[in-house]
């Protein structure tokens, strides 16, 4: 059984330094690599079942903490889509080879698709494979946290820089910093057709209280009709964790390998 290594990746100079975590496994193409959600970490359930899923299957895999996140360095107040994404392209460039498939959740969904169309923007979209969207939030921070936001909510956001929201998935406080906001409405996605160049999966669950349903229906209408497919799990919730979906999972995993032949 090929064994997982662990790595650490230095991105950007100076006091934008940190160091990223990256757990990987060597085999074959495609390779796949894990782009994890808001606050989530390398650790979850998902990312485990998609290494588990390349060993069985002798595939590369890797997966990674951004910033601020599990064991990787950096705070998370620091946090915004374009330096995540920024870590996400450094860890694709460095610890990668032959073509990949992008499994993104929730936030990672976002990521995943502006690494589409950054690696289309250098000439190499033969890099990709295939993305795997689990339960998909691109564009959250602007369609769906601001529209919510109260008026006294706005004013604590551009006086004191953030704003603190109890959390469902952590004993913690959400807190969303206006640069968060303000960066994301430079990495929108959902404007336009979203070139992939390659398959695209997306899980969604019908019974997302985080991620409505219909934010996947619409991110449909912005990609290429040809090779996009959803499959809808009627009492599925954001995390999609049950041993059916991750069982949905692992034949949506078989299914994109298997278009890449």
């Amino acid at each position: 059984m090929t064994s997982e290594t662990s790595l650490s990746l230095k991105v950007g100079a100076g006091q934008l330094s940190r160091n990223i975590a990256i757990d990987k496994i060597s085999g074959a193409s495609p390779g796949l690599i894990w782009l994890g959600g808001y606050r989530s970490d390398m650790t979850g359930t998902k990312a485990q079942v998609m290494m588990d899923w390349s060993r069985k299957n002798g595939h590369a895999a890797l997966r990674f903490d951004y910033s601020g996140h599990g064991k990787s360095e950096g705070e998370f107040l620091d946090g915004t889509i374009s330096r995540w994404l920024e870590e996400s392209l450094t860890v694709f460039d460095h610890h990668t080879d032959g073509p990949q498939i992008l499994v993104g959740s929730s936030m990672g969904g976002w990521i995943a698709l502006r690494m589409a169309q950054e690696l289309q923007k250098r000439g190499e979209k033969q890099k990709l494979a295939g993305i795997l969207l689990i339960a998909p939030a691109p564009d959250f921070t602007h369609k769906l946290m601001e529209p919510r936001f109260s008026g006294d909510q706005i004013k604590e956001l551009n006086e004191k820089g953030f704003i603190s929201e109890p959390s469902e998935y952590s004993d913690e406080p959400n807190v969303i910093t206006r640069r968060l906001i303000e960066d994301g409405r430079e990495n929108l996605v959902m404007e336009g057709v979203i070139n992939t160049g390659c398959p695209v999966a997306i899980l969604q669950g019908m019974n997302d209280p985080d991620v409505p349903y219909e934010h996947a229906m619409r991110l449909m209408n912005h990609l290429p009709s040809e090779d996009v497919t959803i499959t809808l799990i009627n009492d599925g919730d954001h995390r999609l964790s049950r041993e059916q979906d991750l069982e949905l999972l692992k034949r949506t995993l078989d299914m994109l390998v298997d278009k890449s032949k």
